[in-house]
This record gives C-alpha cells, sequence and structure tokens, in this order.
C-alpha cells in the first residue's frame, strides 16, 4: 500500500503563461512534482478564460489538475474545492490585494488546511494596513530581502523565511558568439549597441520616460550608434501608447524597436545575448525577474537601487552592472494601499548610467556579464529555489497537518453573550 499524496491547491497567474508570476508558479510545482509525494490543483488566473473547463497537465496527469478562472478565484470556487478536492495545504503568490476575499474567509479555510503566502512588497514604509492579511496565514515565503525585512516589522506573528526567486540557468545561459552574431546581422544590428528592456508597460515601470531618455542619450552620442529593444506591449491599457511616443520623439528611424510577441525562454534567451546591457529604472519593483534572466545570461544590467533590483545589481562587494541611485522618493496611495513610496530616478542619472555602460571597455561590461551569472548560480540556484520549496511544503505539512491532523490553529467560533 502507497503513502498518500500530499495535495497541494495553489492560486496565481496561470502556471503555463509566459508571465513571472507564472513561471515561478510552474517551477515550484515541478519541483514538487518530481518528488513523487505531492498532487497539485492549480486555479490559473490573471487571464480571461475562454474555457473554464479543467485539464490535466501531461505527463503528469491526474497529480496535476489546472482549472482556469477569472481574475485569481472568489470565496465560492475556495469552498466548492475544499469540498471536492481536499487538499492538505493552500498556497498562494502575487499582490494581496487581490486575496482580500481569500482573507475574509480564512478561519473557514484554515480550520482544515494551512496557507502559505509568497509575498512581494515593493518598498517602505512598512505597511501596517497589511498586519491582518499577514497574520491570516501559517507562513509567509518572502521573495526579497526587502519584502522580508518589511514583513519582519509589521509582524512576528507568523512564520517568515526568505525565499527569492530563480531562473532555469539551462535555459538562460550565455549563447555562443558566433550563433549571437549572425542573429544580430539578420537583424540590422551589427556595430550597434544594444540595450534590452523586458518588462510590461506599466506606469511604474517608466516605459514612456525610458523612450525619452533614450532619446537624450542618442542625442548625445549619436542616433546611428545604439538600439534600444523594448520587449512589452506597447498597447498595454495600464501603460503609455509607446509607438505614439517613439514616433513623437524622433526616435522611429531604429533607435527604439519594439518585440510584441510573446515568446518561449530559448528565444528570450537569445534576446538578452543579442544584448550589450539589459535596463530596468523602475521606481517600486519587488523583485525584477528580467534582471536575473539577463545576469543568468552573462548580460550585465542597469537598474534602480529599489526593492528586489538592489540585491541583484550588487551583493555588496561586487557589481554586476550600474546601480542608479534614487534621486527622490515619492509617497503615493490609493484606497486599498494607503501608502507606499515610489523611488524616482533622475533624467540625468540614468542618461548617465548609459552613457557609463556604452563607452565601458567591452573586456570590462564583459566581466560585469560574467560575475553576474556567477552571482545567479551562487544565490538564485535553480536547484536550490526547487529543493527549498519542497522542504517549506514538507515542513509545513508535518507542523501543521491538514484537516483530521490539522495542527497549531484554533478556528474562532461566536459565542452567546447573556
Amino acid at each position: 500500500m502507497t503513502d498518500k499524496k500530499i495535495k497541494l491547491l495553489t492560486i496565481s497567474d496561470h502556471p503555463l503563461s509566459p508571465s513571472g508570476v507564472g513561471t515561478q508558479t510552474k517551477y515550484m510545482i515541478e519541483a514538487l512534482l518530481e518528488t513523487g509525494r505531492y498532487q497539485v490543483v492549480s486555479l490559473g488566473g490573471a487571464v480571461k478564460h475562454k474555457d473554464h473547463t479543467p485539464t490535466k497537465v501531461e505527463p503528469h496527469g491526474d497529480d496535476w489538475i489546472i482549472i482556469p478562472v477569472d481574475g485569481y478565484g472568489d470565496k465560492e470556487s475556495i469552498r466548492s474545492i475544499l469540498r471536492t478536492q481536499k487538499p492538505d495545504i493552500l498556497w498562494f503568490m502575487t499582490d494581496p490585494r487581490f486575496y482580500e476575499w481569500l482573507w475574509e474567509i480564512d478561519n473557514e479555510v484554515r480550520a482544515h488546511v494551512p496557507m502559505i503566502y509568497y509575498h512581494v512588497w515593493d518598498n517602505h514604509p512598512a505597511p501596517v494596513f497589511n498586519k491582518m492579511f499577514y497574520e491570516s496565514n501559517d507562513v509567509i515565503a518572502s521573495i526579497s530581502k526587502v519584502t522580508h525585512d518589511i514583513v519582519s516589522e509589521v509582524t512576528d506573528e507568523v512564520e517568515n523565511i526568505y525565499l527569492p526567486h530563480a531562473v532555469d540557468d539551462q535555459f538562460y545561459k550565455p549563447i555562443r558568439e558566433e550563433d549571437v552574431n549572425k542573429v544580430r546581422i539578420s537583424q540590422g544590428l551589427e556595430g550597434k549597441f544594444v540595450f534590452f528592456w523586458n518588462n510590461r508597460n506599466a506606469r511604474r515601470k517608466m516605459s514612456g520616460s525610458l523612450i525619452y531618455w533614450f532619446k537624450t542619450f542618442c542625442d548625445k552620442v549619436g542616433h546611428d550608434k545604439a538600439v534600444l529593444i523594448l520587449h512589452t506591449d506597447p498597447n498595454d491599457p495600464y501603460g503609455q501608447p509607446l509607438d505614439h511616443l517613439i514616433q513623437h520623439f524622433g526616435v522611429n528611424e531604429g533607435q527604439i524597436r519594439i518585440s510584441r510577441e510573446k515568446v518561449g525562454p530559448d528565444h528570450l534567451a537569445m534576446m538578452y545575448n543579442l544584448a550589450d546591457c539589459t535596463v530596468n529604472i523602475s521606481d517600486a519593483e519587488g523583485f525584477g525577474l528580467a534582471t536575473l534572466e539577463s545576469l543568468s545570461c552573462g548580460t550585465p544590467i542597469i537598474a534602480t537601487m529599489t526593492g528586489g533590483l538592489q540585491e541583484q545589481v550588487t551583493d555588496g562587494e561586487n557589481w554586476f552592472g550600474i546601480g542608479i541611485e534614487p534621486s527622490s522618493k515619492a509617497l503615493i496611495g490609493s484606497q486599498q494601499v494607503p501608502y507606499i513610496f515610489e523611488d524616482r530616478v533622475s533624467e540625468e542619472d540614468v542618461v548617465n548610467a548609459f552613457i557609463k555602460m556604452y563607452e565601458m571597455e567591452e573586456e570590462d561590461r564583459k566581466a560585469l556579464g560574467q560575475a553576474g551569472r556567477q552571482h545567479v548560480l551562487n544565490n538564485y540556484s535553480f536547484e536550490d529555489y526547487k529543493n527549498r520549496w519542497v522542504e517549506v511544503m514538507d515542513n509545513t505539512h508535518k507542523k501543521h497537518g491538514s484537516w483530521d491532523n490539522r495542527k497549531g490553529y484554533s478556528p474562532w467560533t461566536l459565542e452567546k453573550v447573556n
């Protein structure tokens, strides 16, 4: 008789989607399935689905089922899955604003199964308004040192571990120079210095400012010297009309190109290898997966010293690119997020960083990239990431149990007051 497998319910971006959240979810799930001791039911969210039929993910069969949901699910979908699937652990990931509905029923959920929240928070001040959300979990895994420190400031009532993202260094790796050069020639990039930007076209990613400031850079060094490739959706409803901006600022003669199609890791790795430098000047960034992928390919980065980007561009002693210190902070907020800092960089500092990277000796620039890949292998190992998640899940199941063996949580109840 074989032991019953531990069943995990995940809620996140669809794990087969190309988003960073989806990719990290997929990595974690595959690590658990490799043990032969886990089954997974995934709510595949963050996109609109035409078909909501549950599907088996091959070659895993019944061990991995994805249930498509719009958004990230709702109370009734979780209640239904608890009844029908009886998972042993609930794991979820991304911005806490998407899960207020889940924490409203945390007592129902945690009466039966422990909750693990894979959390990102971009910046200070410490969000004390998240305290009740944090304490509604059995375990919080923080994706960056900044996030880990922020959670620790808000509460010490929940287990909080540091577990950063990782990249698959077998996909994201240096490619033979002769193969890269063939693609450079075919794309008309021969003799050009290539900057690469792989991000969502959203306000905090500074896509419009990047176009404007790159134009300033070209004005200084020459409009035929460099190319900026933007891998993004230029018409994202949360971003700016990038095609219009490129036309408006007169960088529409090959200085800035847009890569619009969603591509797989092999194609993306070639794009990082084509580049001389990858750029991320976001004013808020919980982690920044693209810069880590770039370093894994041996391509140095230019990054704002904010959030999780800080620990990628330097380990405190060595540098793997150029870090741009914020010139100012802005305190922004909304009804859902009352306050959070955004770290603003200046046009002058960004343009100077571009010029510094552009004028750097090729040997020195490549040395930054080589050191960056070693930084990834040492601190963001794909194997370590997978092993850590197996360890976290095993320990959570052992410590907290589930259903008839649930430990460490006493559901609250309403008592009649005489």
